[in-house]
């Protein structure tokens, strides 16, 4: 079993950034491909970027992209959310998530592991 560890949110006002970051337990993070979701409370959990295994293929969600920045450290078993330009929609908690098969979709159910979440609130 793998456990995801978030951190890295908080209050930021409108035009500002956060790096979010989620560390994995065990000793197979590097074969796995990482997403982050977030969800607001009535809503579906929503895809937000993905990255491989190597770190050579990303995926973004469009409404992000230009703004938002996956990377990965597979020497740390971390992958992280650079969060740039935010806006108040972008509002939400924030949750890593790992694919031990490291397929590349975004759908939420192909993801296996996921961690607590964070919280990311963004002020106008």
């Amino acid at each position: 079993q793998v456990q995801l560890v978030e951190s890295g949110g908080g209050l930021v006002q409108a035009g500002g950034s956060l790096r979010l970051s989620c560390v994995a337990s065990g000793r197979t993070f590097s074969t796995y491909t990482m997403g982050w979701f977030r969800q607001t409370p009535g809503k579906e959990r929503e895809f937000v970027a993905f990255i491989s295994r190597t770190g050579g293929t990303t995926a973004y969600a469009d409404s992000i992209k230009g703004r938002f920045t996956i990377s990965r450290d597979n020497a740390k078993n971390t992958v992280y959310l650079q969060m740039n330009s935010l806006k108040p929609e972008d509002t939400a908690s924030y949750f890593c998530a790992a694919d031990r098969y490291g397929r590349l979709w975004s759908g939420k159910s192909f993801y296996d592991y996921w961690g607590q979440g964070t919280q990311v609130t963004v002020s106008s």
